[in-house]
């Protein structure tokens, strides 16, 4: 520590600190305008002068000294200063009073601070573009004759996004800051995130709709697992503005363009107000107790006449964890165990592949140590766009210079940054990763202490890959040999080394597989219960970690403790007060086909849109029309619950209270801003309501907070949970007493397995359920894109998101496109053997040859009617990342 003085005031400051940081931490005011806290230093502005120890610095730039004495305001320094806003003023209009930055304009406290007094510079006014507003962005707009060059747009699109899609332009009077040949912004590689938006000190850089809150409100974005913290602006009964929650340690104020922007679904006039009864075919609004006492009678006469099991539920993700407790607790209360939600079509084959070697299906590490890995091995996940807040922080440290390894089938965003991209046939990601043990193993790469001391299965695991040959592998996944060799070096000898994962790897008939061969790709290198290492699952929806803790799976109870277990199933049937049955309920597609084939009389899906999201999805929409009693309970009037007899309008997450669990197993409190519109309830109300009208007891809480204290006493992992605990910044479980302050990193001294001990698991490379031919030449892989989520249910009542992007696009390369006669924008159909859609056709580099790509987040053309319901015999995931298409213009 450095003892210094500033205005007379003794201060203590660390070495390294900057003398503007030693007097803001002192509470000593120093004005400036191109420093902020989150950036490097620039000393642009020359705004922070200050006297220390008789010589001129900037603040912002002098490192303290031991003994300095530092005046930071006297004659020289207010003239100074004066000069500097003056000349900064010069290039700026003069429109204080109707700018939308007025409210929030650092640019004004500063020359208010020094006392500027008249506009006596205007004559060196610098030259402006002949177009000084850029509005070509739907969320925000770029406007010349404001801009100081402060270059603190520039530094947050380098240093937190790292996309640097800014830079200075020109030089002398002319310079300017602009993006790539000095193009409007839409047609620059700008995400659209708003960081730079939101850190410009003045109103060059300023939302195309501003609007002033009355009170805001944190809370927890709706949208993929990564949980960022939210600060939703309120005015009337209208969410107005999106901020990041700066002290939330999972993003610290960073979002991504939905986080920030894709609000707008919130107060859409599509949601749904009143509930729906479809009385001759037609929907016709009814009251609470009509639609609940129609659920209710029906439910509890399918059970009376054809059993408990002739029911089946399916929760929602983007649901609390109070609700999803609630939906399981209903179901299980009434005598079946047939309830799922969509992690079946994500990370299902996460929860039995790491339970089974771990002992627990869940992220290892903590988002924020993420940057402190020594190299990443991201396969399957397009991170940057599914989980952007993520990628920010991988794009910073490979900048940095640490080694990244990117396995896709697509050259992804990552994929061009990285050392080595794999560029892997679809649906062969585990000969490619037995690949890379075999040389771990062969190379002796692998770590001998920790794989004796915290693993057992070692000796049968090596002799499977005996047999294995290097070059075979290879050839199944169209990846250089040599490059396997680099790929697994680079892995086994950086310390710590992290895996991220996505659906890329779930996705496949062999989805479990291929998570056990990444754990042992781990176990092999020593890289769990260390910071910066890991096996990194990267959850795909807001709530479906939590989802999945709930119980909203039919094989498990709250907890992950099995309905096999007498034991487990004792401790329930105590607290709910009804025995509970012990066998395995139908996973989500089981649940779809037996409704359509008249076993299943009544389904109540909640929050969930499968007819959009699962495989085969023609044939899902079928099973749907044949079922018996179909009961949907959404915001909107979706695909799905437009096949209801019955649709019940909810509440989102803006509208209610509880609490999401993030994909780094994070516990965060959500808060209600606003009312839901409407008749509108929350889900939890409605799921109690629904149970009393049943008769089912056990169903009369005060609030969430009332079915967290239930959850505590029944989950042992959570056992230390409550929402006054939430509070600051939520918990990772397990968190097992009152005291316990969460477990960011998993296993740092055993596994949860009998024993302490990971096991090694033998996996063998077994090809997609299906294969191209002469009529379909094509391999269609499908994905998320960074303006669009899942089924689009929000994000395309988002009307910036939709003008970003608006339809569905097929991704191909030049050469495939050029053999086909094809160019940019043709309209062409694409077929499988399960349906077809149409769509644009955009050639690109980025897709390897004989291999195309989709999303699922347009109706009008959603890749599911085309993907392949084969499942995954262990988890039951449908194959959704591989089949064969043919492609030809319409």
């Amino acid at each position: 520590m450095f003892t210094l003085t500033i205005n007379g005031i003794e201060v203590k400051a660390e070495e390294g600190m900057t003398v503007f940081e030693a007097a803001d931490e002192a509470g000593i005011y120093i004005p400036t305008l191109c420093h902020h806290e989150d950036l490097s230093t620039f000393g642009g502005c020359r705004v922070c002068m200050v006297e220390a120890d008789d010589r001129l610095v900037t603040a912002c730039r002098a490192p303290v000294e031991d003994g300095m004495v530092v005046r930071t305001d006297s004659p020289q320094i207010r003239q100074i200063r004066l000069n500097n806003v003056e000349l900064i003023l010069a290039n700026h209009n003069e429109d204080c009073q109707t700018c939308d930055r007025s409210s929030n304009c650092q640019l004004q406290k500063v020359a208010a601070f020094v006392g500027v007094t008249s506009d006596r510079m205007k004559d060196m006014r610098r030259f402006v573009t002949d177009e000084p507003v850029d509005d070509s962005n739907p969320f925000f707009y770029r406007d010349h004759t404001k801009c100081i060059l402060c270059g603190v747009c520039i530094r947050t699109c380098e240093e937190i996004n790292g996309i640097a899609a800014l830079d200075f332009a020109f030089r002398g009077y002319g310079t300017s800051v602009s993006v790539l040949g000095d193009k409007p912004i839409h047609e620059s590689n700008c995400e659209s995130c708003g960081e730079c938006v939101e850190r410009c000190p003045t109103g060059a850089l300023n939302a195309t709709e501003q609007y002033i809150p009355e009170y805001e409100v944190d809370t927890v974005c709706p949208y993929c697992g990564v949980g960022c913290g939210i600060t939703v602006g309120v005015r009337g009964e209208e969410v107005v503005s999106v901020r990041g929650t700066r002290d939330n340690p999972v993003n610290s104020g960073e979002l991504c363009v939905k986080g920030r922007y894709g609000f707008g679904f919130i107060n859409h006039p599509d949601r749904l107000r009143s509930p729906l009864i479809k009385k001759d075919g037609e929907f016709e609004e009814v009251s609470w107790d009509e639609a609940l006492d129609l659920v209710a009678s029906k439910l509890d006469g399918y059970k009376e006449k054809y059993g408990a099991d002739s029911l089946a539920g399916i929760s929602s993700a983007r649901c609390t964890n109070e609700e999803n407790y609630l939906f399981q607790k209903l179901f299980r209360a009434v005598g079946t165990n047939n309830v799922d939600h969509c992690a079946r079509l994500c990370h299902a084959p996460t929860v039995a592949g790491l339970a089974s070697t771990f002992g627990s299906g869940a992220m290892t590490n903590s988002i924020a140590d993420i940057e402190e890995a020594e190299a990443f091995f991201v396969i399957g996940s397009n991170t940057t766009e599914t989980h952007p807040v993520i990628g920010y922080r991988v794009r910073r440290a490979v900048k940095k210079g640490v080694p990244l390894i990117v396995a896709d089938p697509r050259s992804i965003q990552l994929a061009e940054m990285a050392d080595i991209h794999l560029q892997l046939r679809p649906g062969t990601n585990a000969a490619l990763l037995v690949g890379l043990a075999k040389v771990i193993v062969e190379e002796d790469l692998y770590d001998e202490g920790f794989v004796q001391e915290r693993c057992e299965g070692f000796a049968d695991y090596v002799e499977t890959l005996d047999s294995v040959c290097l070059s075979d592998m290879a050839e199944i996944t169209g990846v250089p040999e040599d490059k396997i060799r680099q790929a697994a070096r680079i892995y086994a000898q950086s310390n710590p080394s992290t895996i991220l994962y996505a659906m890329g790897i779930t996705q496949h008939s062999h989805g479990t597989d291929n998570v056990l061969a990444l754990a042992n790709l781990a176990m092999l290198t020593g890289n769990l219960g260390v910071r910066g290492g890991g096996v990194n699952p990267l959850r795909g929806q807001n709530n479906v970690q939590g989802a999945c803790d709930m119980a909203a799976l039919p094989n498990v109870l709250p907890g992950y403790q099995p309905v096999t277990s007498e034991e487990s199933r004792q401790k329930f049937a105590d607290a709910y007060g009804v025995q509970l049955s012990g066998t395995p309920g139908l996973t989500m597609t089981e649940i779809f086909a037996a409704a359509g084939a008249g076993e299943l009389k009544g389904l109540y899906i909640m929050g969930e849109n499968p007819i959009m999201s699962e495989a085969d999805a023609g044939e899902v929409e079928q099973d749907l029309k044949n079922t018996e009693f179909l009961v949907v309970q959404d915001i909107f009037l979706t695909e799905t619950a437009a096949h209801a007899d019955v649709v019940l309008p909810a509440a989102c997450f803006a509208e209610k209270n509880g609490s999401f669990v993030n994909t780094e197993r994070r516990i965060q409190k959500i808060r209600k801003a606003i009312n839901p519109p409407g008749d509108s309830r929350d889900d939890a109300d409605i799921i109690c309501d629904l149970a009393n009208r049943m008769g089912l007891d056990g169903f009369s809480y005060e609030g969430p907070e009332d079915v967290v204290v239930e959850i505590a006493s029944l989950v042992p992992s959570w056992k230390g949970v409550s929402h006054d605990r939430l509070n600051e910044g939520g918990l990772c479980w397990p968190c097992t007493s009152d005291e316990h302050p969460g477990t960011p990193i998993l296993y740092t001294d055993s596994f949860l397995r009998e024993g302490g001990k990971a096991r090694f698991a033998s996996v063998a490379y077994e090809p997609p359920q299906e294969s191209v031919d002469d009529d379909y030449p094509f391999i269609l892989t499908t994905g998320r894109i960074l303006y669009h989520f899942h089924t689009s249910t929000m994000t395309r009542r988002s009307t910036g998101l939709s003008t970003l992007r608006d339809r569905e696009k097929v991704m191909m390369n030049p050469v495939d496109a050029e053999n086909l006669g094809l160019v940019e924008g043709d309209e062409v159909r694409i077929t499988s053997r399960r349906g077809a859609v149409t769509a644009e056709v955009e050639p690109t580099e980025q897709m390897g040859q004989g291999t195309v790509f989709m999303t699922f987040h347009f109706a009008e053309a959603c890749a599911n009617i085309l993907t392949n319901s084969a499942l995954d015999p262990v988890s039951k995931i449908p194959e959704l990342k591989v089949c064969a298409v043919r492609v030809e213009a319409v």
